[in-house]
């Protein structure tokens, strides 16, 4: 396994220039630990993004079920087709509750997606899964459940300002710190 300074180099390379000196990645090393190497992590804008008893404004780590019902800032658009869809499997339920009911199945699974995928990040390792995006593509990473992998998408310099302004879409179905670094990312770029 390659070492942290390796790997931070090859992820650094990576880094798009808007962001060169806004995001770093570190590492904080533990002279007693048995490993000889502490933890990894991702600063922005000079805090550690990644830490639960940090509060952030724009970033918001669901700790109950509760508070995930809670969350507000899940937007998910229902299609006409998805419409029609449901309409015609339940003709019963008038049309104008489709909607509604649509609306509110998608946020509840977009949630529940979110959650998941969060709690999967707390099991990772940042290393592991900086040494996995340095082996697959940005397309890839950006289809990933993985929280890392898409923010090591967004923030790297192959995703251009035309990509990032399709994005903008799906980027309210996704994590805050997600939301959170492509809107470091867009701004950085001059697109919000």
């Amino acid at each position: 396994m390659a070492t942290w300074s390796k790997v931070k180099q090859q992820m650094e390379s990576f880094l798009a220039p808007t962001l060169s000196g806004v995001v770093q990645y570190s590492s904080g090393s533990y002279r007693y630990s048995k490993e000889k190497q502490g933890q990894c992590y991702l600063k922005a804008e000079g805090m550690e993004v990644f830490s639960v008893n940090k509060s952030m404004d724009d970033i918001f780590w669901c700790k109950t079920e509760q508070e995930l019902k809670k969350m507000q800032n899940v937007e998910c658009r229902v299609t006409e087709v998805e419409i029609e869809a449901f309409h015609q499997a339940k003709p019963m339920i008038p049309l104008e509750r489709v909607q509604v009911i649509l609306k509110e199945q998608k946020e509840n699974d977009c949630r529940k997606r979110i959650i998941d995928t969060q709690n999967q990040l707390w099991k990772s390792d940042f290393m592991t899964e900086a040494t996995k995006y340095l082996a697959s593509s940005v397309d890839k990473s950006l289809e990933s459940e993985n929280i890392l992998a898409q923010v090591f998408a967004i923030i790297d310099r192959r995703m251009g300002k035309s990509r990032l302004r399709k994005l903008k879409d799906e980027i309210d179905q996704k994590h805050s710190v997600v939301k959170y670094f492509y809107q470091l990312r867009c701004k950085a770029e001059g697109i919000l």
